[in-house]
């Protein structure tokens, strides 16, 4: 991303598309002179005020709507921030942008533009941006819930005292190597760091662990139905995805290629992959390469359907230790058992996607363990990878310092300047200045 402070920057901040209103958003230097022009006179600070929105050049009355002004460093930018609450017809919203962009100094803004400019002036740090972003993206109730608990709950708060704790241990490292001739400083320098990053190193720890369920939670459980040829996967997924979202034929080897439908079950996101069906050996090229990439689509899940039918000859097995293995047991209309659930360790479950008895059984069953599963509970920290990479790094060389009490203190400090730059990428914060102030405060140096 390109761009200048210096610019003031507009856009649409509420959804596209016709609707009753339109939040259109501006930031930078100019805003003030922006409304002083089209929607005169300039509103009190936060405060809503109707007026009567213009074309700066032309004068011409574009809209009657509310204005809001927010002056910075008060603002959601940290910089002049202003809104026009105008009526959400496309028509309204293009000539309002129109006119913006006329204005010389300011320009549609970039994607992402006001929360950068947000985190560049301190309003966010990464973390709670990204939190934001997914909260913004949510589409499931559990997805909702977990950014809103991220951005809110406390989550970013761990993220800085684990910061500051490092930083604060990394003080007494320098001071023991740069101010060992002060008394007070050798006295409890080691003890302290040995006793800090074994606190550190558990918590991290225990918040890496907690992270599995979050990743769920944001990215979704993938569910993968395999099975041998003809044994009715295809049209279990229509069903499921109440709609014909894969070709259904008696035909076996029809399903060639990973089909993926996203559905919602007990509010998680569960996505749903249609492949083909595996035997031992074919000659045919093509259903070959279906088999290989059902195989790489098993190997990803965090549930299998495991799908067979009375008329489908199964001469592969299923895979053993890979994910959660459900053995559903389909056209359940052409045996003479019925439906029938089977209340064993093998979990199975006999269904009919051909006439959907069953099947209801069959996603409680999964959304049940797809919960259990993506359990975030109230303490997570980490929900993306990115995170979590920086949080793996920075325990690593906590680690180190765990792992041998005999390390020099200058390799002391080094590991745990390595970790606080790590979890300083978290959030992005990462300031040499804290380490000196932690120093100056903490003892009592250049008396």
């Amino acid at each position: 991303m390109v761009s200048s402070g210096k610019d003031t920057i507009f856009a649409q901040s509420s959804g596209l598309g016709v609707a009753g209103i339109a939040v259109l958003r501006c930031s930078g230097p100019q805003v003030a002179a922006v409304l002083a022009v089209m929607a005169a006179p300039v509103p009190a600070p936060r405060q809503a005020a109707l007026r009567w929105i213009l074309d700066a050049r032309s004068g011409e009355r574009l809209d009657s709507g509310l204005v809001l002004w927010f002056p910075g460093p008060d603002s959601f930018t940290g910089e002049d921030c202003a809104e026009f609450h105008v009526h959400g017809s496309r028509a309204t919203v293009a000539a309002v942008l129109a006119a913006l962009g006329r204005m010389d100094g300011l320009r549609p803004a970039l994607p992402g533009e006001f929360s950068m400019r947000a985190f560049k002036n301190g309003k966010l740090d990464l973390f709670e941006a990204e939190a934001l972003g997914d909260l913004i993206g949510a589409e499931t109730e559990a997805q909702r819930r977990l950014a809103l608990r991220l951005a809110l709950g406390g989550a970013g708060e761990v993220i800085e005292c684990w910061r500051r704790d490092i930083i604060h241990l990394l003080a007494h490292a320098e001071a023991l190597i740069d101010f060992s001739d002060e008394e007070d400083v050798v006295t409890s320098g080691n003890a302290r760091i040995f006793l800090g990053v074994d606190t550190l190193a558990l918590s991290l720890a225990e918040a890496i662990r907690l992270s599995d369920g979050a990743r769920l939670v944001r990215d979704g459980v993938r569910v993968v139905i395999a099975g041998p040829p003809n044994a009715g996967k295809s049209r279990l997924l229509n069903r499921i995805a109440r709609r014909d979202a894969a070709i259904v034929s008696s035909r076996p080897g029809t399903t060639r290629d990973i089909i993926d439908v996203q559905v919602e079950l007990g509010g998680l996101a569960v996505l749903f992959s249609d492949t083909a069906g595996i035997r031992e050996a074919t000659d045919d090229e093509i259903e070959s390469i279906g088999i290989a990439r059902a195989w790489s689509a098993i190997g990803d899940a965090h549930i299998i359907l495991w799908v067979t039918a009375p008329d489908a000859e199964e001469e592969a097995s299923p895979p053993v230790g890979m994910a959660k293995l459900v053995r559903v047991r389909n056209k359940s209309d052409l045996s003479s058992d019925g439906l029938r659930l089977i209340r064993n360790e093998m979990n199975g479950l006999s269904v009919s996607a051909e006439t959907g008895a069953g099947v209801d059984v069959l996603l409680e069953l999964i959304a049940d363990m797809a919960r259990t599963m993506a359990d975030a509970g109230d303490s997570v920290v980490f929900s993306r990878e990115r995170q979590l990479s920086a949080a793996r790094s920075a325990l690593i060389h906590i680690r180190n310092i765990t792992l041998s009490r005999e390390l020099p203190v200058e390799t002391v400090a080094e590991e745990l300047r390595a970790a606080a730059f790590q979890i300083g990428r978290i959030s992005g914060r990462v300031d040499v200045e804290d380490l000196l102030d932690s120093i100056f405060r903490d003892f009592c140096i250049g008396k």
